[in-house]
């Protein structure tokens, strides 16, 4: 068995002496974890920083084994990450969000997501709201994916303000006006167009609620873990 694919470095483990175990973000072949040798060494160390794109090549005898990767970097962004701690932590927050998928499985689109919030976690004015859009994607990939089409008290489609912590659906102004203070805000850059929009702060604050109540719901505690650390200290930056 063998394949070649991009990915994004998740982060790594030990294995034994000089060898680690790579979790990476392929674009083809989903999250897939590989064993590559001497990854303790100088050379490999930087490429397998997190947040690092690389061109990896996948073998094993069949596909049920760990396998081995062949890794070369393609795009090292450990210094751009290291330079401000607002992107330092978001690109810890991108891997953990990645982290909830199941392995082997393909997720193109959350894939190129990943790949383009890590190219802009500079761009203060940017990043975050395209993080709250990578939060809402991971609810959607994993089938807790909020209805923001209509309302669901009324049905109607504009006016969207609130949404159920009960069902993930919209409502609007007017039907959630008696229970406002029980609804979660819906921050109107979900629902336009334009993902690369400027947003105001408030806005996107708004947006880190909505989705952080979900995603500790419906897959964190779930799984009887807590939201990841990265999460918090991402928000503090903002």
């Amino acid at each position: 068995m063998e394949w070649r694919d991009e990915a994004l470095v998740l982060g790594v483990r030990r294995h034994g002496e000089s060898s680690v175990i790579a979790e990476l973000m392929t674009r083809e072949h989903g999250r897939h974890l590989g064993m590559v040798r001497s990854g303790r060494s100088r050379a490999m160390q930087p490429v397998l920083q997190p947040g690092n794109s690389v061109d990896a090549t996948w073998r094993a005898r069949i596909e049920e084994h760990l396998g081995l990767y062949a890794l070369e970097a393609m795009r090292l962004r450990t210094s751009d990450l290291m330079a401000s701690s607002q992107a330092l932590h978001g690109v810890g927050l991108v891997c953990a969000l990645l982290r909830l998928l199941p392995e082997r499985e393909p997720h193109v689109a959350l894939y190129e997501m990943a790949r383009l919030i890590v190219d802009r976690l500079h761009e203060a004015g940017i990043a975050p709201a395209l993080m709250v859009r990578l939060e809402m994607a991971m609810l959607v990939e994993l089938g807790f994916g909020l209805d923001l089409n209509e309302c669901a008290s009324t049905g109607a489609k504009d006016d969207l303000v609130y949404v159920s912590p009960k069902s993930g659906r919209a409502v609007s102004r007017i039907a959630g006006e008696p229970w406002r203070d029980r609804l979660l805000p819906l921050p109107d850059f979900l629902t336009a167009d334009d993902p690369e929009a400027p947003v105001e702060r408030d806005s996107v604050l708004a947006g880190f609620r909505l989705t952080g109540y979900f995603l500790e719901r419906d897959l964190f505690a779930a799984r009887g873990v807590p939201m990841p650390d990265s999460r918090a200290a991402y928000l503090a930056c903002l």
